[in-house]
Formats: C-alpha cells, sequence, structure tokens
C-alpha cells in the first residue's frame, strides 16, 4: 500500500515539528512549511493525500492558501484541514465555506490529530464513489456530444463537500461562486420578508441543482441555502460552467430546461398562496413532498413544522391544525416529526 503524505504549514515551529513527530510514528510521509507560500509551493510539487494549515501567517494566511489551491485541478479536491487558536473559531465559517474540511482548536493532542485525518482520508476514498455516481447522472445532459468528457473531467477534478443539517451553503446577496448538484440529504432556499418572516422557494435532493438563476443572470444568489439534513453537494465553479456553457449549447439549454421547470413550480406556489384555501395549500405541498421522495410504497415525509409553514406560507399553528385534521380524517399519521402519508389520492383530490 502507497504511504500517504501530509503537508503541515505552520509558522509556529513547536507546533509544526512535534505535529510532524506524530504523523511519521503513524507512519505517514510529512513535507513542512514554515509560511503560506512556501506550502502552497510545496503543495503544487508534492501533490499530497491531505494538508494541514495554520489561519495566521506570514506571507500568505490560511484563507489565501485554501483560495489558491482551490484554483489550482491538481490541489482543488485535496482534503485541508485548519488548524485555528480558540479565538479564532467564530472564523471558520469563512473557511468552511470556502471548501476547508475541517478544523483543529490548537493545543490539540495525537488521538484527536490522528482521528481527523483518518476520518477525511476515509472521505475521500468514499468520495471517488459519488464522483462515479455524479458523472453518470450527469452525461445525459451533454449526450452525443464532445460536452460529455469536458463534464467527466469538471466532476473529477471537484471536491465533494459534506454539509451538516442546518449548516448555510450561502447566503442571500453573497456573490455567485457558481451552482450546486445535491449528491445526498437535501437542501432548501428561502427567502426573508422584511418582518422576519421565511418563505421556502424550493427544495432539493440528490441529482438536483440549485443556484442556477444567479449563475445565469450573474448577479448575487437571490436567497439562502442550507442543508435540512446532512448533506453532500458537489460545487460546479463559475468560471468553469460559463466556458462550458459557452462551447457546448446542448448543456446552457439543458439547464435553461431545469430553470423553467423551477420557474413554473415557483409560479404555482404563488397561485397556491394567492387563491387556494389552507388545506389546498397543505395537500399541495405534501403532494411536491412526496413526488420528490421518489419511492415505493408507504412514502414517509421527514419535514419539520417550520418547514412546512415555511413551503404554504401559513403559521406554523395553523399547520398543525390541518395536519391533525388529516390524521383525523386517516390521511396521514404523525410519527414524531415524520409524516407517513396513508391516503395520497385523497390529498390529489383536496388539490383538484
Amino acid at each position: 500500500m502507497k504511504q500517504q503524505s501530509i503537508l503541515i504549514i505552520e509558522d509556529n515551529e513547536d507546533i509544526r515539528e512535534s505535529t510532524a513527530e506524530i504523523l511519521e510514528l503513524a507512519n505517514y510521509e510529512v513535507f513542512q512549511a514554515d509560511n503560506g507560500k512556501t506550502g502552497v509551493e510545496l503543495a503544487n510539487s508534492h501533490l499530497p493525500d491531505l494538508i494541514l494549515c495554520d489561519i495566521m501567517m506570514p506571507e500568505l494566511d490560511g484563507y489565501g492558501v485554501l483560495y489558491l489551491l482551490n484554483k489550482n485541478p491538481q490541489t482543488a479536491a485535496t482534503p485541508f484541514i485548519f488548524l485555528t487558536a480558540k479565538a479564532e473559531r467564530m472564523d471558520m465559517r469563512k473557511g468552511m465555506e470556502m471548501g476547508a474540511d475541517d478544523y483543529l482548536v490548537k493545543p490539540f493532542d495525537d488521538v484527536e490529530l490522528l482521528n481527523a485525518i483518518e476520518s477525511r482520508l476515509h472521505k475521500k476514498e468514499k468520495q471517488e464513489l459519488f464522483y462515479s455516481k455524479s458523472i453518470d447522472k450527469l452525461t445525459h445532459l451533454v449526450s452525443g456530444t464532445q460536452g460529455v468528457k469536458e463534464l467527466d473531467k469538471m466532476m473529477s477534478e471537484r471536491k465533494v463537500r459534506t454539509i451538516k443539517k442546518k449548516q448555510i451553503i450561502y447566503y442571500e446577496g453573497d456573490s455567485v461562486s457558481g451552482i450546486y448538484l445535491v449528491l445526498s440529504g437535501k437542501v432548501k432556499t428561502v427567502k426573508l420578508s422584511e418582518d422576519g418572516r421565511e418563505l421556502l422557494t424550493g427544495m432539493y435532493g440528490p441529482d438536483e441543482y440549485f443556484g442556477i438563476p444567479a449563475l445565469l443572470l450573474n448577479e448575487p444568489y437571490n436567497e439562502t441555502a442550507e442543508a435540512l439534513e446532512d448533506t453532500t453537494v458537489c460545487q460546479l465553479p463559475k468560471e468553469m460552467l460559463e466556458e462550458l456553457l459557452n462551447r457546448y449549447p446542448d448543456v446552457a439549454r439543458q439547464f435553461i430546461h431545469i430553470l423553467s421547470n423551477n420557474l413554473l413550480e415557483k409560479e404555482e406556489q404563488l397561485l397556491q398562496l394567492a387563491y387556494h384555501s389552507v388545506r389546498k395549500r397543505m395537500s399541495d405541498v405534501l403532494i411536491r413532498l412526496c413526488k420528490q421522495e421518489k419511492q415505493e410504497g408507504q412514502i414517509v415525509l421527514r419535514i419539520s413544522r417550520d418547514n412546512l409553514a415555511a413551503m404554504a406560507g401559513m403559521a406554523t399553528e395553523t399547520v398543525s391544525r390541518i395536519l391533525s385534521d388529516f390524521k383525523d380524517e386517516r390521511i396521514i399519521e404523525r410519527k414524531g416529526s415524520q409524516i407517513v402519508i396513508l391516503d395520497e389520492m385523497k390529498l390529489q383530490q383536496m388539490k383538484n
């Protein structure tokens, strides 16, 4: 088995040397850099299996290191762990949104260090399966064109990100960095009213894209994206996508098709909000969720009252009342936070 290599980028000599000693005892090949600039050079020349990087450093800080490595296709998918002082923990959102995989708070012990590294290297192996699955799902976009090869290459060079439940992927108003493909789990997009109420504008499951309008319009994201559960996503960067769309019109047409379907769904949602009773609105929401589950037999929906309220445009108290009515009518059954659909036909009849 090939010896795995790790690059440590840390300006504190004591921390760098002690970390290297632990890793060498664990049979890793170790490279060391005492500043960010040297670290990037070593990463590009040695292509390590994992990178440990401090945030505050001379020459180039940790964010700059991560940014430059993400720009290089050869290092973009390399697992990246920040080393951070306790006082810097609040800054970690920035690092995680830039694509960092994890962070260790200094001082850390040898068990924490080795566990974090082994976990990330193991996840990297699993990512190969995600890449293969994603490429298989995406090839229909450019079937019969040279774009298949380009898309395969693009996907193989991208990092799969694990997003924890309730973690924000991007905020409304953030500059567009690309679009996202859901590999597993679920993501919701929401808009907030001036009084703080939340309207759920979309839900996305495996093999579905989000963030397309901002990319095509070249404007900031117009909604906030949040993971509904532990989710894995792959980001397709703006620069790469723009080049692909310009070279292969078939890909552009397919993305426009996806966007058009999303707009039709939102128009239907607006009609529901404007003209339908609360019962009809709730039945429509449940039917839409049933379609997303794509499963045979009994359908079990895992969604909170707050998210149902955001989708239907009503108060959570109203959601509770309607769900209780549906339960009494044997249309659904409640099991904690789960909703079991007992009679989808009745829901459809209520909608119509």
